[in-house]
């Protein structure tokens, strides 16, 4: 035996003819393991989209020209560099859909109207109100506006007041079509009197209710969420307007006797609930506006920001 040979085998003999003897390992021969293959899932593919066809001409004119597309486009803001916080925009759609639901509600059970369409009715009423009485209070704040501005700001404030007027014009222009169609007869055909004039009648009269009908519905709604697209001035006047046109409406009810024959605190909650509600709101959004956009009321007169004092050393 030697350190070369532990086992004290014979040394191997390439003449003998026999095969090479193992030689021991430290590790045990190896048994394979038995493997199972498992079926992989099949590997998900991403949806693909068909194809969608072309809009064809009158398509593409609808959606360019649409009254949807068009009420938006008039009412809507557009300024370059506004600022739109999504949280306020979130609350005031709340807010809407709460108080809406809240007055129909209201409406039905204390027999303000004997219905719900009459209810619905009602309160598309007094958004027309509404819409009337900004149309009034926007030209006096752009008034004291312009009053309070430096001199060398007054050219800008009323190019930046140039489309909230055009949108007020836009929607009482739209508006004031049906009573120009209806006092002139141009509706109960008073000028059909030949096959020209008649087709022109029956052309007018479709696109008053497919277009004219729409539009407005559309605007007036745009034109109360975004108070005649007033922030193309300075983002905090919408809600300055907001609040001080939900005051007036409830100065309004509050003179000519609103909600009478309702017990006393659900008259209460009826006129106040709105100018809380929408008060509430514009503070936020104020709020908001100066600590997370650093826009504050007093930017509206426009004037020039001086630096303060250097700190001293």
């Amino acid at each position: 035996m030697s350190n070369w040979n532990p086992g004290g085998q014979p040394p191997y003999d390439p003449n003998s003819g026999q095969p090479y003897p193992p030689t021991p390992g430290p590790y045990p021969p190896q048994v394979p393991h038995p493997y199972t293959p498992q079926p992989y899932p099949p590997h998900p593919q991403p949806p693909y989209p068909l194809p969608q066809p072309a809009p064809g001409p009158l398509a593409r004119l609808w959606q360019r020209f649409g009254p949807i597309h068009t009420a938006r486009r008039v009412f809507k803001p557009s300024r370059p560099g506004i600022v739109e916080d999504p949280v306020v925009v979130q609350m005031q759609k709340v807010r809407t859909v709460v108080g809406l639901a809240a007055m129909v509600w209201m409406s039905v059970t204390y027999k303000i109207a004997d219905s719900i369409g009459d209810a619905v009715d009602k309160r598309a009423d007094q958004s027309w109100i509404s819409v009337l009485m900004l149309s009034v209070t926007f030209p006096v704040a752009v008034g004291i506006l312009l009053a309070l501005v430096p001199d060398t700001a007054r050219r800008e404030l009323l190019r930046r007041a140039a489309k909230p007027f055009g949108a007020i014009v836009a929607l009482i222009g739209a508006v004031f079509v049906f009573p120009v169609v209806v006092l002139t007869g141009f509706v109960e055909g008073r000028f059909a009197t030949n096959p020209v004039m008649t087709a022109v009648t029956v052309i007018v009269c479709l696109v008053i209710f497919v277009w004219v009908v729409p539009f407005i519905v559309w605007g007036v709604g745009l034109a109360l969420v975004h108070v005649f697209r007033t922030a193309d001035i300075h983002e905090t006047m919408p809600p300055l307007l907001a609040m001080t046109l939900v005051w007036e409406l409830a100065l309004v009810d509050l003179f000519t006797g609103a909600y009478a024959g309702v017990p006393t605190p659900v008259r209460i909650l009826l006129m106040l609930g709105a100018p809380v509600s929408v008060t509430v709101v514009g503070l936020v959004e104020l709020s908001r506006l100066r600590s997370r956009h650093g826009l504050v009321v007093r930017d509206l007169l426009m004037r020039e920001q001086t630096p303060g004092p250097a700190p001293s050393a």
